[in-house]
């Protein structure tokens, strides 16, 4: 049914929401997690129904219709509303491919141009001799260890203590492998503008996760927050453009002031009844949702292979 195909494109502005609100309930790497996979899916299924879209538009040209031998008339499953929405699909699914193309080709010249500047022989921790204060993880090629790179700017502003804290942050961001969960996110977007929505909350995961682990590796939890927040307010107005470009975990990122309420706060005690009720009523709901777009996407394209079937005039068994 046509319907089948409209919901993987509506899902995200239903589900966009409810994913935000779960993540804020969630320990930083399991909402890392959770973002990222409800991102990738919706993002993979809204472009699959854009695509079956498409691919109905293409067989009511003559010329398709011909090659692949099919009777568009024939074409049932799909509603009339279908035809004028295919060239809005095609447009739709054309500039989302050039920007992913676009985001994918940039991330790639940003990263190589970092790589080339630290060289082959590089270390685990590059230092800049940089007036602006900066720092920021650098992931390595397929294989081999990331960087972290840091201005000497930020060395000066930091005591020894705390760099140990930033180091192990900016570690954390490369042995998570964070600058994947941004790129699906960024690419994501690309492919369905309400995906957009889920960027900030995966970024403060990501930020708060590394931040966790940076407080285990010092045993301090103080410490990592005078750390993170002395180290993002002198990096807020760096002019350094490395430490703003959209493939690189610069320090700065997330909300900081939460970042560092959070590590200094205790950790909570347990929710009442009726909050737990209700996160898990979200959280049914949301899985329910998820799991719903998925089988919806699944039988858009079970309906028109099989309604290409009946247009090339073979037999279909019930």
């Amino acid at each position: 049914m046509i319907y089948a195909v409209w919901l993987p494109l509506l899902a995200p502005l239903f589900a966009v929401p409810a994913l935000r609100h779960a993540a804020a309930w969630l320990a930083p790497r399991r909402a890392a997690w959770v973002l990222l996979v409800g991102t990738v899916l919706l993002a993979c299924c809204s472009t699959i129904a854009v695509s079956a879209l498409v691919v109905f538009g293409l067989f009511q040209l003559e010329a398709v219709a011909a090659v692949v031998d099919v009777r568009p008339q024939q074409i049932s499953g799909y509603a009339t509303s279908a035809l004028w929405a295919a060239p809005v699909a095609c447009a739709a699914l054309l500039v989302g491919s050039a920007q992913v193309v676009r985001i994918m080709s940039r991330h790639h010249r940003e990263v190589r141009a970092e790589r080339q500047a630290i060289g082959p022989a590089g270390s685990e921790l590059s230092v800049r001799p940089d007036d602006f204060p900066y720092a920021y993880a650098l992931p390595g090629r397929r294989g081999e260890p990331g960087h972290i790179v840091v201005s000497s700017a930020m060395l000066r502003t930091l005591p020894p203590g705390e760099r140990e804290a930033l180091f192990a942050h900016e570690r954390a961001h490369l042995s998570g492998g964070h600058h994947r969960f941004l790129a699906a996110s960024q690419l994501a977007a690309r492919l369905h503008p309400a995906l957009l929505g889920l960027r900030d909350p995966l970024t403060y995961a990501l930020e708060r996760w590394a931040d966790e682990d940076a407080a285990r590796a010092v045993g301090d939890r103080k410490l990592a927050a005078r750390a993170i927040g002395r180290a993002a307010l002198a990096a807020h107005d760096s002019k350094s453009p490395a430490a703003r470009r959209g493939a690189i975990l610069a320090t700065a990122g997330g909300a900081v002031p939460r970042r560092v309420k959070a590590l200094i706060e205790r950790e909570q005690q347990d929710p009442p009844l009726w909050s737990r009720c209700w996160r898990a009523a979200v959280a049914a709901a949301l899985v329910c949702g998820l799991a719903g777009t998925v089988a919806m996407t699944a039988d858009a394209v079970e309906d028109l292979h099989l309604n290409v079937r009946i247009a090339q005039g073979d037999a279909v068994s019930p």
